[in-house]
This record gives C-alpha cells, sequence and structure tokens, in this order.
C-alpha cells in the first residue's frame, strides 16, 4: 500500500487533535478555597424515544426484561419489529440476528459504546450476552439522528445493536444469586457483586454466569405414513461467562473499563435422518476483550470521546468421522483485534450541531489449516455528520469514508476497498400541540466479505465482491391516551409504522449447516416491507396495571439477478414473509402474568421457492410468572417461564 494509506489513520487522528487543542479540559487544579470558578453550563443530549426517534428505533429495559423473561440479547430481539433471530440448534445453538432482511452481516453489536467484532465470520453470537448484568437494549435501523461522538464504525452497516451494562444504583456494596433450572437438564447460576462510592464517582460492577445443558428435548419423526417419537441428541452446551466493569471520574470527564472473559463447549446436532441419529461434531469457543472509553466535556461545548479495545477470540472444531484419513476432522483459529476510536461532538446552539469521529483496527486470523493464508486486514473509518435538530424539524445528515486493505501469507488478496457512504434522516412534527411525527431516512451500506468467505479452506473466494446496499425508510410515530372518564381506564399508546425498500447488490445468503456455512452470490435482491408496533398500557386500579406490546413486519425479499433464471422473483432462502408478536402483562400485588406468542409464516430453504423447498409456519405461545418477596433488607424474586406451551415442532433450518 502506498505511505498515505499505510498512515492515514495518524493523519486522521492527528486532524482530529488539531480540533481539540484550542478547548482545555475544565478540570484544573488549585490549592486555595478562594478560588472562583467561571460559570460553567453542563448540557446532556435528550433521552431518544422510540416515537420522535428520524429512523426507526426500539428500546427494551427495566420492567420489560422482567416481564418478558428474558435470558439473553437474543430473547431481547425477538420482540422488536424487523428482527428475525436465527436460533441454530436450541439452548447451546448459535444465535445471530437479520434486520430487514439483510442478514447477521449487516448489524453491528456494540457493548458500551464499542462495537463487537468476529473478523473470521462476521456475525456475533448474541445468545451469549445474559440479560442479568444490562440494564438497556436498543436497536436502530438506519443512521441515528443526534449529535453525540459515537465510533466511526457504528455508521458502516445497516443496523446497531447497542447493549449497556448495569452497575449499581445505591451507594454502597450490594450483590445478588441467581439460580435457574428447566426442561432439558437446564440448570445455571449466576451472580451479581457491585459497590457504588458515596459521592457517586466510583462504581464497580462483577458478574459472572454458568449455563448447562443436555439440549436432549423430544420431537416426532415422521416417515412417510410413520411416525415415531425421538430425542434430539448432541445438542448439549456448558458454558461461562465472567464481567468487570468499573466507572471513575477523571480529568472532568468519566473513565468507563471493561473486561470480558466467555468460553462454551457445546455440541453440534446434524441433520435428522431416518436410522442415523447420532452427531460427532463439537464446537470449542473462547472470548477475551478489555477495553476501556474516556467522556468528557471541553471547554465551549465540546463532546470528547475516546475507546480502546483488545480482542482475541479462540474456536476449536472437532468431527470424527471415518471418511477423513485421520479419522478426525480438527479446525482451529485464532483471532486477534486491536481497536482505537476517537470522536467529537458539538449539539450547538439553536439545534445545529456537529460530530466527527475516527477509527483504525488491525484485525488476524491463523489457524491450523495446511497452506493457511493467515490473513490481515488493516480499516479505517472516517465519518463526519452535521445538521439541524429542533421541536418541529430534524435534518441530519452524514458522510462515511472507508478503507480496508487485506494482505496474506499465500495466493492472491482482494483490491482494497474504498468506499464513501452517505446518510441522510429527515424528521416533522407537523401540527402543534399533536405528538405526531413523520420520518424519512436513505442510507447508503454495504458489508465486506469476512475472513471466511474470502480465504477458509473450503469455501473461500478472493474475488467475492462487496455486497451493498441502498436503505430508504418512511414512517409515522404518534404518542397519545384516550379514555380517564367514568368506568373506562386511562391507556396511553405509542405507536410506529415504517415502509422500507432495500436495493441490494451482489448480495451474499449463507446456507447454514452447523459449521460450516455455503455461501452464494445472488447478485441483485429487491427487499420491500413494512414494520408496525403498537405498544399500550392502562392503568385499570390502584397497584393494577396492564400493558400490551404488538408487533408484525410483512417482508417482500426477491432474487431480481436474472430474469431467464427459475428462481428469478422468489422469496430469498430462509426469509419468512410474516413475522409477528404479542405480549399481554397484567401487574398486580400477588403475582405478575405475562402472556406472549411469536409467530414466523413459510420460507423456503433453496433460492427456488417449490413445495418441495417450502418450510411451513409456526407459532410460539408462552407464559412468565413473576413475584418479589421481601426477606429483611433483601428481596427474592421468583420467575416462571413456560415456553412452547402447546408443543409446536418446526424446523429453523431444513432436517434440523
Amino acid at each position: 500500500m502506498d505511505f498515505f494509506m499505510k498512515y492515514r489513520f495518524l493523519c486522521l487522528f492527528c486532524a482530529i487533535g488539531a480540533i481539540l487543542a484550542p478547548f482545555p479540559l475544565f478540570a484544573q487544579e488549585s490549592d486555595s478555597l478562594s478560588y472562583m470558578l467561571d460559570e460553567v453550563v453542563a448540557r446532556a443530549g435528550s433521552r431518544v424515544e422510540p416515537e420522535t426517534s428520524a429512523v426507526p428505533f426500539r428500546r427494551v429495559e427495566g420492567l420489560d426484561m422482567t416481564y418478558y423473561g428474558l435470558q439473553n440479547l437474543a430473547d431481547a430481539l425477538k420482540v422488536m419489529p424487523g428482527v428475525q433471530v436465527q436460533d441454530y440448534g436450541g439452548v447451546g445453538g448459535l444465535k445471530t440476528v437479520s434486520v430487514r432482511g439483510l442478514g447477521a452481516k449487516h448489524t453491528a453489536v456494540s457493548y458500551n459504546g464499542v462495537v463487537v467484532s468476529d473478523a473470521q465470520s462476521g456475525m456475533v453470537d448474541v445468545g451469549r450476552f445474559r440479560m442479568d448484568n444490562m440494564y438497556s437494549v436498543l436497536m436502530s435501523i438506519g443512521q441515528g439522528a443526534e449529535f453525540a461522538p459515537r465510533p466511526a464504525r457504528e455508521y458502516s452497516l445497516a443496523s446497531l445493536v447497542s447493549i449497556y451494562s448495569a452497575y449499581p444504583s445505591s451507594p454502597g456494596f450490594s450483590s445478588s444469586v441467581k439460580l435457574r433450572a428447566g426442561s432439558f437438564g437446564l440448570a445455571g447460576l449466576s451472580a451479581n457483586g457491585g459497590f457504588l462510592a458515596d459521592d457517586s464517582d466510583f462504581a464497580l460492577s462483577l458478574y459472572g454466569d454458568y449455563l448447562r445443558s443436555d439440549g436432549m428435548y423430544p420431537f416426532t419423526l415422521v416417515n412417510g405414513k410413520n411416525s415415531s417419537r425421538e430425542k434430539r441428541k448432541d445438542g448439549d452446551v456448558e458454558s461461562f461467562v465472567l464481567e468487570g466493569d468499573v466507572r471513575t471520574r477523571l480529568l472532568g470527564g468519566w473513565l468507563k473499563g471493561k473486561l470480558y472473559y466467555y468460553e462454551s463447549e457445546r455440541g453440534l446436532p446434524g441433520a435428522v435422518n431416518l436410522y442415523n441419529k447420532e452427531n460427532s461434531e463439537r464446537l470449542w469457543n473462547r472470548n477475551f476483550f478489555a477495553q476501556a472509553v474516556y467522556d468528557c466535556m471541553l471547554s465551549g461545548g465540546i463532546e470528547f470521546s475516546a475507546a480502546a479495545k483488545y480482542d482475541r477470540n479462540y474456536s476449536r472444531y472437532k468431527e470424527v468421522n471415518k471418511n477423513y484419513a485421520s479419522g478426525e476432522q480438527l479446525d482451529v483459529n485464532r483471532q486477534n483485534e486491536y481497536y482505537l476510536s476517537l470522536a467529537v461532538a458539538d449539539p450547538g446552539f439553536d439545534g445545529f450541531g456537529w460530530s466527527a469521529a475516527a477509527d483504525i483496527s488491525y484485525a488476524t486470523l491463523d489457524n491450523n489449516f495446511e497452506n493457511s493464508k493467515s490473513p490481515r486486514r488493516l480499516s479505517s473509518y472516517t465519518v463526519v455528520s452535521a445538521g439541524y435538530d429542533g421541536e418541529v424539524l430534524t435534518v441530519i445528515g452524514s458522510l462515511l469514508a472507508t478503507y480496508v486493505e487485506d494482505e496474506s501469507r499465500s495466493g492472491a488478496s482482494p483490491s482494497p476497498f474504498k468506499r464513501l457512504s452517505p446518510s441522510l434522516a429527515v424528521s416533522v412534527a407537523p401540527f402543534w400541540g399533536v405528538d405526531l411525527n413523520l420520518r424519512a431516512s436513505v442510507k447508503d451500506s454495504y458489508r465486506l466479505p469476512t475472513f471466511a468467505d474470502l480465504y477458509y479452506l473450503r469455501m473461500g473466494n478472493t474475488a467475492l465482491r462487496p455486497e451493498r446496499a441502498t436503505l430508504y425508510n418512511v414512517g409515522l410515530t404518534w404518542r397519545g391516551g384516550f379514555g380517564g372518564q367514568s368506568i373506562i381506564p386511562q391507556v396511553s399508546a405509542v405507536v410506529t409504522a415504517d415502509m422500507y425498500y432495500n436495493n441490494v447488490r451482489d448480495k451474499i445468503v449463507a446456507l447454514p449447516t452447523m459449521y460450516i456455512w455455503r455461501m452464494m452470490n445472488f447478485g441483485r435482491a429487491d427487499i420491500y416491507g413494512a414494520d408496525v408496533s403498537v405498544s399500550l398500557c392502562a392503568g385499570l386500579a390502584r397497584k393494577l396495571l396492564l400493558r400490551s406490546d404488538i408487533a408484525y413486519s410483512w417482508m417482500s425479499a426477491v432474487d431480481v439477478t436474472d430474469k431467464s433464471a427459475k428462481n428469478y422473483g422468489h422469496q430469498l432462502p430462509y426469509t419468512p414473509a410474516h413475522t409477528g408478536n404479542f405480549s399481554l402483562a397484567f401487574e398486580n400485588p400477588v403475582v405478575d402474568v405475562t402472556y406472549m406468542f411469536a409467530a414466523v409464516g413459510e420460507r423456503y430453504m433453496l433460492p427456488q421457492n417449490t413445495e418441495r423447498n417450502r418450510m411451513r409456519g409456526y407459532v410460539e405461545h408462552s407464559f412468565v410468572l413473576n413475584r418479589n418477596f421481601r426477606l429483611g433488607d433483601s428481596r427474592l424474586h421468583l420467575q416462571g417461564k413456560f415456553m412452547n406451551i402447546f408443543d409446536a415442532q418446526y424446523e429453523v433450518i431444513r432436517y434440523y
């Protein structure tokens, strides 16, 4: 690579440093009590809500986590409109998220303000993040419409899932222990411990979680007119999570650090074949990362944020099979990533503001393959955003510059990737005194081929082109209420409705098995859809509360590459046209009860939408019961979650 590109990130960071130079920190040393401080005006960004956001946005926090009985991040995402969670294999299976038909690799997951990455597969297993240690989960589609110092990498993908760790809420030491048990050998133990200083300037949180399950759930195996009751084998899992968070004041700002360790061993259940119910595939994972984020306010109201992270991933896959010369196949992969980000933002005055960020990352992959290519990837992201955020009108645009270059030990490497990606979001509140907002947005998005796509031993293709997408969205949001007279209770409501069109070029679709993914390039795909959500809350009487959430999504995701092809105009594989969920929660002094159902329409396992390839839709019904008890100064919380109470049987992947 040329000199400028090789040291491009140094130029970017120096440029941001030059911007910050005139703005000293507020914190100053003084040894005199009579020192008079200048007047300081503190500003904080307003909380973004789904009904005021210029882009589709959803938050799950607090009571939502309890009412729904959410156990992990995958459970939280399942209740959001437009989101499809692919669950491969029950409790221990990998869980990935696809938003509006774009696939898991178009969705970024951010933990405490830093993106979680996997250069090998490009996907994040959202099932490994436990809800016990979180206070909030946010999901936005398209470009966020707020002036905040955000890492540039968050702008690169079509949607963003943000999760935030919980800290102690009251001064002193606190602790909690949670035991869980369930069907199919499910057992788990988690513990939280924390400390919050009296002045709230220092907080510490420690969290540990252990989970195991044999995964041997029953199912009916159909063979023509005959059927038999079987049990799923090789779906066991054992996992361990350890997290530590610290937050402290430093130089007039906040320093937040996080250590994270995850380890798991799981069986990978094979296809359900007649007379062959055993499978001999296993997968071991270990992930460790350490990150630090520093936020502060500079003079002139400029907000500054810096983030650094080291991430290490290890995976080992083993299959025992007599077809291999040695009797087994063993794949070992080791990833390392080094990441740095600098960002500034100015909420401005009279609604006008701007932000800028520059990120750099360096990722490596090494494995035990013969003639391993050991790829390395240098990625640079730079973004500038500006606009106006007022009570009636919001207009915010951004421009992201991306440069990515790969190197490999042997063989060809793809050409460097360079791209400018603009986005624009507009929101209008046309009626004074009415919480009705009209919104529209457009965003250029892309996803790069991953290391597995390009270099994997049995499927790599260095000629694979990046997948590009242009996202269009129009919608409306409304918040209001009715009732409150006579015997009719007061009801508050939030309604969001969005229509979208995603134009995808060089579409890459993954047809999964449990470990090795088969990649297919569809050329072009048109994705049309609509998401509707309704949230209702009614106070029936003192200490009686009724809440309901409804979400429905329709999506037409079809291949439009070649009019002469047999699959032209057919729905993309594993993409349902209709999905929806409903929940009704009744809060009362005796026991809180929540009823939920989730519905997924029919989809197809292969590009041709034939009857042979059709997979039936399904509906799952669940109940959650919650009760709190006071035990002196302590609190006992009991929860029971009864999932799939009508024993609906369905396939996530054909034959699995």
